[in-house]
């Protein structure tokens, strides 16, 4: 394991880039994102160790960040102040462009992975926004009436957009539609309600084995699944990760995965498998998960690791898109990133 630390500053966010193996870039804030300056961090995997490449400081907050898809140089971040920021690191010191539209924290940022000239963000404000890296001002402004923090297009269709809030409920938004008076809005899924049919022995998937009714909570974090183009898996304050197929959203979730302790702040499909996520938490560890979809499963989720080398709340993580599947990197208040290979926590249970 690797570990570099981010002194003074909280991550809060981390992400691989998509054009080099060896860069990582972390999004921080001072003082556990209540008060203070932010910092992007640009970090290098070398034979020495991980060294900062570079960093940026802003007046607030960062609450996550992305790479731009179409600049290898360039990273995308969210403010605590509302903004959002472009930076490139050939570039010292001030960003490259700088949006201001949101009247809350912006708490995500997520570039669109296949028609690449656009991106979105979202915020405590209760709205999501598109925008182009070209234009000075946003495409789109979709309203969630509640507080957003998570948004992502989907990695299989440009003009699919997913979020969820603090109204515990997992939307989806399609581009192509018209506007009308549903705001593009074509979905809206209730993450709390139960599953409708449950396979045998199902213990190991619902916490105590039980089909009821959940009550709502304030999803955090949710992602598209990088194989199956129709499931997105969501969590949140309840601790219970779920995943879903949006063609068959009133039959509730396919699979609930229970073991962490407190909220799970952060969760990411891996690029390489089907069947298996990762999850960051307030309970200081990273667990990995089938979901029960893959062969020889039976319709039973399971976890298949925890790391637990945190100290403090985990609150970023992400899967590495290059190389043997496994390695993976995290970030906590505890001011470390961690670069892990997951296949070493599997067995430990």
């Amino acid at each position: 394991m690797l570990q570099f630390r981010t002194q003074g500053f909280n991550g809060y966010a981390v992400k691989y880039s998509p054009f080099f193996d060896s860069r990582i870039a972390v999004a921080s804030a001072a003082n556990f994102g209540l008060v203070g300056n932010g910092r992007l961090y640009i970090l290098g995997l070398t034979p020495e160790g991980i060294i900062a490449e570079k960093w940026f400081d802003t007046q607030d907050s960062l609450f996550d960040l992305t790479w731009s898809e179409t600049h290898e140089n360039q990273v995308l971040v969210a403010g605590g102040d509302g903004s959002i920021k472009l930076f490139d690191i050939g570039v010292d010191t001030f960003p490259v462009q700088s949006w201001q539209e949101h009247n809350r924290e912006v708490f995500a940022v997520n570039w669109n992975l296949v028609s690449k000239d656009s991106f979105c963000s979202s915020s405590w404000d209760g709205t999501i926004k598109v925008w182009s890296p070209d234009r000075p001002t946003s495409l789109l402004t979709l309203p969630t009436h509640s507080c957003t923090y998570s948004a992502a297009f989907s990695p299989h269709n440009p003009s699919l957009l997913s979020a969820v809030s603090s109204d515990s409920h997992l939307r989806l938004f399609d581009l192509r539609t018209p506007a009308s008076a549903s705001n593009h809005l074509t979905l809206s899924i209730p993450a709390h309600s139960p599953q409708q049919k449950l396979p045998p022995s199902a213990s190991g998937i619902v916490s105590g084995g039980q089909a009821g009714a959940f009550q709502p909570a304030e999803i955090l974090t949710h992602d598209w699944n990088k194989y199956r183009d129709t499931v997105v898996a969501t969590a949140g304050v309840d601790r219970l990760i779920r995943t879903f197929d949006i063609r068959a959203a009133g039959q509730g979730p396919l699979a609930i995965l229970h073991g962490h302790e407190y909220a799970v702040r952060r969760l990411v499909w891996s690029p390489h498998l089907s069947d298996t996520l990762l999850s960051a938490s307030y309970d200081m560890t990273c667990r990995v998960w089938d979901d029960g979809s893959g062969v020889g499963s039976m319709g039973h989720g399971k976890q298949l690791g925890r790391m637990g080398t945190h100290t403090e709340f985990v609150v970023g993580v992400d899967w590495c898109l290059f190389g043997t599947e496994g390695w993976a990197a995290s970030v906590g208040w505890d001011e470390k990133l961690c670069i892990w290979d997951v296949r070493d926590t599997m067995g430990d249970l």
